[in-house]
């Protein structure tokens, strides 16, 4: 768990967890320690279909004066894009550390980590990436790393007399020991340990196709696809989830139509059409299905089967939408591309 590694190798104190929804929660979860103390910053729509401004993460800093503040960028249980352009600024001035989890977004969404001031990203294989779960690339800053170290204690089964500990209270656990897993990486290999070789050669082959592609040209891929999808579903009649215009571009909320029966859709559109789409967590499961448009799905094709499926499927089971308009309209969003 990367989000645990890197703020439980933090020096304790508080931190600030921008609340929406489930992998929020689960980073709080993470995150706590004895010796740690995680407020949330809470949307007003507890359902989590919005996004947190600016000026309520700022008040929320001068209130709390937190060591971190931690976002999720893209959280696919609801599927919003939390804005992150203005937030570097506002962690400089009041001294806070700035980390976003960018497992969901990265390469579909844009993040600029150095523009943004972001001192801590970390992201997954599996998402937008295509690849396998389990290995997380990371990023840290200098200053994040420089904290970190402070932490830092050699084993005492490895160390010799030329290691130093670090000033702050050391890492009392392994697992969680950020600084541990630097000093592997580093030019003495320390703390050995058996790597995943297999999750190192897929994180290179992700990193491979995507500059193959281009960085840029992904998120543009993926912002087109999921602006067709979302053009389709509204061609069809169903309402969106959440605030549209903060969005993620690779997956989409839509609202379950009243007198729909939600896992029964979802069934047929496996079972007939091998096609598979999400429900969500907690308060939201069997209100929404979530339409992913990420990684090697994020094509037209895809796309358009998809909506093809779904009109079919809500078609049989009772639910009247505009014949054909879905289709038309995800096409129209292509079409204007190439225009």
């Amino acid at each position: 768990m990367l989000v645990s590694r890197q703020c439980w190798s933090l020096p304790f104190g508080l931190a600030i967890k921008c609340w929406c929804r489930y992998l929020a929660v689960l980073a709080i979860c993470c995150v706590k320690s004895p010796a740690a103390a995680v407020p949330k910053c809470t949307p007003s729509k507890h359902l989590g279909g919005e996004v947190f401004s600016a000026d309520r993460i700022e008040d929320a800093i001068k209130k709390v004066r937190p060591r971190l503040l931690l976002t999720v960028q893209g959280d696919t249980s609801t599927t919003m894009l939390q804005p992150l352009a203005e937030l570097g600024d506002i962690c400089r001035r009041h001294g806070v550390l700035f980390y976003t989890d960018a497992t969901a977004s990265f390469a579909g969404n844009e993040l600029e980590t150095d523009a943004w001031g972001l001192d801590a990203v970390s992201a997954g294989l599996q998402k937008c990436l295509g690849g396998p779960s389990g290995s997380s690339p990371i990023t840290l800053s200098p200053q994040f790393e420089e904290i970190v170290r402070r932490r830092k204690c050699v084993e005492e089964g490895i160390r010799t007399v030329d290691h130093a500990d670090g000033d702050d209270e050391m890492i009392y656990s392994n697992y969680f020991d950020l600084g541990m897993i630097m000093d592997y990486w580093g030019p003495e290999r320390l703390n050995h340990h058996t790597e995943a070789t297999s999750m190192l050669f897929a994180a290179r082959e992700c990193a491979r196709v995507i500059l193959e592609e281009g960085l840029d040209k992904a998120i543009a891929r993926h912002k087109l696809n999921g602006a067709a999808m979302l053009a389709g579903i509204q061609g069809m009649g169903l309402e969106v989830f959440g605030d549209i215009a903060n969005k993620m571009n690779n997956v989409l909320g839509v609202v379950i139509p009243r007198g729909i029966h939600g896992e029964q859709v979802r069934q047929m559109m496996l079972n007939d059409f091998a096609i598979e789409i999400g429900t969500s967590f907690g308060p939201l499961q069997g209100k929404i299905w979530r339409i992913g448009t990420m990684g090697y799905n994020a094509r037209k094709d895809c796309v358009l089967q998809t909506l093809a499926a779904l009109e079919a499927v809500l078609n049989r089971l009772g639910f009247v939408s505009p014949h054909g308009e879905a289709m038309q309209a995800a096409w129209n969003v292509y079409d204007a591309e190439q225009n």
